[in-house]
């Protein structure tokens, strides 16, 4: 993806100044011509010019360096030299540019198959326990999760942003890899009117198309009797367009038990396209006089997507796959190149391997609101109290829907000895998959989901300074209390799955496949032009056309009408009936099938995960310099304990199936079956002690020394209480006729969506760095970090 940026600036008192530039540049003015000079002085008159102060990127570099080098913390920071201009087009790509972080490019850590450009999350030095706040206070998106959604959040309202490699006892717990920390700007940090604009072009090489993205603000101040006054307004719009291509090797299997070789089932190739619409707004208002500040923000990123996929995956049963002679293989006996077809049918010929062509679209809604408000007060030189309240309401609603055709791949020649796999098809295959008869319709699925969040929380802190004294500096110590309610509700069925026609139904379930040809339901031929930059030529397929899956329900019902007619058309000899139309639903549920209903909410608590949550955490921390006793050192120690409090709304259910009255052999627990209601209660106290220490070896050379305990909540989605449980028996099937059954086993079985009595992971970790600042705009850090962590204990009872 390639960005093209245009960038105007406004500072001024009275009057605006529009600078457009590809890069940040400072400017100078030459003096004027002794000529001109004598010129003006003869006249008489003198010419006053206004400063002019050009910031650049180097700027931008020095106070994020400042940031680090000053922190009692081991901190890395992104400073915007000016609002709008992070160097990214998302919070993930601005976050990868530090050390030790690194971007999560998958849509979600169990879907590695589908990407994500502008990344999903982020990794702190290999671990993926990352904690986020906003402006120092806690946030998130409803997505399940702890954290806020990066890729919610439009970069363009970051003033800066921070990553904590190891939090001090004052800060939010819940990271143990990193706290990751997005500031936004206040009107008293520009202290004078300040506007700005900023636009960028984005282009998409393999989508070919232009988006643009823009952003603006304005903030100005007063001084009054009352006080100085502030007011800002930012906002942000950014449209996003983007084409992923994946080839993807299925794993590999063996031929048969004791086979030294092995060979991949098939492999998958994919077309994504991907719309996004981010949008952001702003607002602050500041004042303050000599003894207090008061701070009031709104915080809004809304997030809209929706993207459309292409995708061709075997439907095979890898035991059926043949490797036709010719294939060679490497030293550990994997396939790296030869042709996949299917096992010969009766008459001799290879059946080839059915592939499904699938048609996706999906569309999400994202939005996450904040209000805040901020008011300190310094009572006397030495003390300084500050509250802090905070609401968050965060909301989410996702539809998925995939519709596919299939067509017997006659055979599949795969290259794996280069950089880039390659698949290879003759003109026969090209010519069998370019006909429209020989593909049928053969499944379709459907998914809703959506989330609700919110959070009220309120922290107070004091500060005590200590003047005239030669080791401590200041003692910090507070209380927050936080109440979070998180409901997420996914439809039932979760994934409903259906089939409509395959190769393997006929006979016993439908009577023939339903041909493309042969329907009314829109099709389109994908050409896959351009693949992978043109590196790969693929065959034209058939898939469902765009407003197939996106028509869903409706379209659902046709295609679900093409099943019913096959089915309604067998008889099977030894029938001699066919169950007709109203009956095949009923009838293919029976037999194995599937009784397609579209995926709803509806009421069925398995789909219902509604969690709440209340923490309590009070800290102290001293901060110290020994410069003043003859020793370069200073840092800060503390504590925080930390009580929290999960309620989990839930359901568990018992199903038994009883022997008959009087049945000997093995003894049979006596339950009963039931379905209840439950709401789990959790509770748990941590103490999370810290120590930062900072060594001034030279004012550009320093070490440091950090060492903490930490702790990682559960994700709600891993805290969800629906439980079934069962307990069955079996029976001697050669008990004589006539006597009493005899038990020879008894079977107890279960599962749980999550355990709601879930302890959170914990970790003792340390970090010991030294860091080089060489120049205002350059330094070379490098550090050490161990991490020793406690697994989650969890418990369950019913």
């Amino acid at each position: 993806m390639r960005q093209l940026k245009r960038t105007a600036v406004s500072m001024a008192a009275a009057q605006l100044t529009l600078i457009c530039s590809t890069a940040a540049f400072a400017q100078s003015v030459a003096a004027p011509a002794p000529a001109a000079a004598a010129s003006a002085a003869a006249a008489g008159k003198t010419d006053k010019l206004d400063t002019v102060v050009v910031t650049g990127r180097r700027a931008a570099i020095a106070s994020a360096q400042r940031i680090k080098q000053d922190a009692d913390e081991v901190v890395d920071s992104i400073v915007a030299d000016e609002m709008g201009k992070l160097p990214d087009r998302s919070v993930t790509e601005v976050l990868q540019r530090m050390v030790g972080v690194t971007m999560d490019r998958v849509a979600s850590s169990n879907d590695p198959v589908h990407f994500s450009v502008e990344g999903s999350g982020v990794i702190v030095r290999g671990l993926s326990y990352v904690t986020s706040q906003l402006n120092g206070r806690e946030t998130f998106s409803a997505n399940n999760g702890r954290s806020l959604g990066f890729e919610d959040v439009p970069p363009e309202l970051m003033a800066g942003v921070d990553v904590y490699k190891n939090p001090s006892a004052e800060q939010i717990e819940g990271a143990i890899a990193g706290l990751v920390n997005l500031r936004t700007a206040l009107p008293f940090d520009y202290n004078t009117f300040k506007a700005s604009l900023s636009a960028s072009v984005t282009h998409n090489t393999l989508g070919g198309a232009n988006k643009p993205n823009l952003s603006g603000l304005v903030s100005n101040v007063w001084d009054t009797d009352l006080g100085k006054f502030g007011a800002l307004v930012d906002i942000a719009h950014s449209l996003s367009n983007s084409r992923t291509d994946a080839l993807v090797v299925d794993p590999y299997y063996i031929a048969k038990p004791g086979d030294t070789k092995w060979f991949p089932r098939d492999m998958a190739w994919r077309q994504q396209t991907y719309n996004r619409t981010r949008d952001g707004l702003y607002g602050a208002l500041q004042w303050k006089n000599e003894k207090a500040e008061s701070s009031l923000t709104f915080f809004r990123s809304k997030y809209k997507f929706d993207w459309s996929e292409f995708n061709v995956i075997a439907q095979v049963d890898p035991y059926s796959v043949v490797v036709l002679d010719g294939a060679t293989y490497a030293p550990n006996g994997a396939m790296t190149k030869g042709v996949l077809t299917g096992k010969k049918d009766e008459n001799g010929n290879y059946t080839g391997i059915e592939v499904e062509n699938q048609s996706r679209y999906a569309k999400r809604e994202s939005q996450t609101d904040e209000l805040t408000w901020k008011f300190s007060v310094r009572p006397n030189d030495q003390w300084t109290l500050t509250s802090d309240v905070q609401y968050i309401k965060s909301k989410t609603n996702n539809v998925d829907s995939t519709v596919g055709t299939a067509v017997q791949l006659p055979k599949e020649s795969i290259d794996l000895t280069g950089t880039l796999p390659r698949l290879v098809f003759d003109a026969a295959d090209r010519t069998y998959l370019a006909n429209p008869a020989n593909y049928y319709w053969s499944m379709m699925m459907d998914h809703l989901d959506k989330g609700t969040g919110t959070q009220k929380a309120w922290k107070g802190d004091a500060r005590y300074v200590f003047h005239d004294n030669p080791v401590l500096s200041d003692l910090r110590f507070g209380l927050r209390f936080a109440d979070r309610d998180a409901t997420t509700i996914n439809s039932n069925p979760n994934y409903n799955w259906a089939s409509i026609t395959h190769a393997w139904q006929k006979g016993w379930n439908i009577k023939d496949v339903a041909f493309i040809d042969k329907s009314d339901i829109p099709t389109v031929k994908n050409g896959f032009e351009g693949f992978m930059g043109g590196q790969t030529s693929l065959p034209s397929l058939y898939f469902p056309a765009a407003s197939v899956p996106a028509g869903w329900p409706a379209s659902y019902v046709k295609l679900h009408q093409l099943y019913l007619q096959q089915c309604a058309a067998l008889t099977h000899p030894d029938w001699g009936w066919a169950p007709g139309v109203t009956g095949c639903d009923q009838w293919n549920s029976i037999q194995g099938g599937v009784q397609w209903n579209p995926a709803t909410f509806g009421t069925d608590p398995a789909g219902t995960n509604h969690q709440k949550e209340r923490t309590t955490a009070a800290y102290s921390q001293l901060r110290f310099d020994l410069h003043d006793v003859g020793m370069p050192v200073d840092g800060n120690v503390g504590v925080r304990v930390v009580r929290t409090k999960s309620a989990a709304d839930g359901y568990t259910i018992l199903t038994v199936s009883a022997p008959p009255p009087g049945a000997g052999g093995l003894p049979v627990p006596e339950l009963t079956s039931f379905a209840k209601a439950q709401t789990f209660n959790n509770s748990f106290t941590d103490v999370l002690p810290s120590l930062n220490l900072r060594y001034k070896a030279s004012p550009d050379l320093q070490f440091r020394l950090a060492v903490s305990k930490g702790l990682s909540r559960p994700a709600l989605n891993q805290m969800q209480g629906y439980t079934t449980l069962s307990q069955s028996v079996t029976l001697d099937p050669n008990t004589p006729k006539g006597a009493l059954p005899i038990v020879t086993a008894v079977s107890a079985t279960g599962s749980a969506s999550g355990n709601p009595l879930l302890k959170p992971v914990k970790s003792t970790q340390e970090d010991l760095t030294a860091e080089w600042y060489f120049s205002k705009n350059g330094s070379l850090p490098t550090g050490f970090g161990s991490f020793r962590p406690v697994r989650a204990r969890s418990s369950h009872r019913f």
